[in-house]
């Protein structure tokens, strides 16, 4: 006998319109702003970090303190005390009414607070459900979906992709030419993919 969650897997091609792949960090929850947080409190007397980096690693985007702002994000309860991004949550409640949502993130290199505190993140903002949707890689071209909501400013990976790419705008990508969209604007954007023949998407 299927279990209900082998029975929503087997039926999801008829009951959702997309597989999508929703990025944790800078997506769903704010990052860079806890980061630049905590830099302040343990570096008050350094320059402040800005949201407006150019990079998509902070800690490239500053160089000479780049050791000190990876340290910060490796330490314990850093990825756990991330605060969710603006209508994040909301939005992404309302798109797994339409569609069938995971979160697929990549751990850090230094795992060993982030893999766990990533999960606990997602308890404590989404419920115990949700933790069962999560999706944790560090190739993103290995997990099957029909869209991927990333940050990154381009994915490279063992394969082609077999999503389509929609980027979550941030500054530090606004220089690419993808598909892009905000919380406000998913709904039109996921629908714009939906729209185009396979040979486009």
């Amino acid at each position: 006998m299927l279990s209900a969650t082998e029975n929503h897997i087997r039926q999801a091609p008829i009951a959702v319109l997309m597989r999508v792949l929703v990025d944790q960090d800078n997506v769903l929850a704010d990052f860079d702003g806890r980061l630049i947080a905590r830099w302040a409190e343990v570096y008050p007397d350094r320059p402040p970090l800005a949201r407006n980096h150019k990079d998509f690693y902070m800690h490239k985007s500053y160089p000479a303190y780049s050791a000190e702002i990876k340290a910060l994000a490796e330490e314990q309860g850093f990825f756990w005390s991330l605060e969710p991004l603006d209508g994040a949550l909301e939005a992404l409640l309302e798109m797994s009414e339409e569609h069938d949502v995971w979160i697929c993130t990549a751990p850090l290199s230094a795992y060993r607070n982030c893999v766990r505190e990533k999960y606990e993140w997602v308890e404590a903002h989404l419920g115990l459900d949700w933790t069962k949707r999560i999706i944790m890689t560090k190739d993103k071209t290995t997990i099957a979906g029909d869209v991927l909501i990333d940050d990154r400013p381009s994915i490279r990976g063992r394969y082609i992709p077999l999503w389509s790419y929609l980027q979550f705008d941030r500054p530090y990508n606004r220089h690419t030419n993808w598909p892009r969209m905000t919380w406000a604007t998913w709904r039109e954007a996921l629908a714009a993919i939906n729209k185009k023949p396979l040979s486009q998407a």
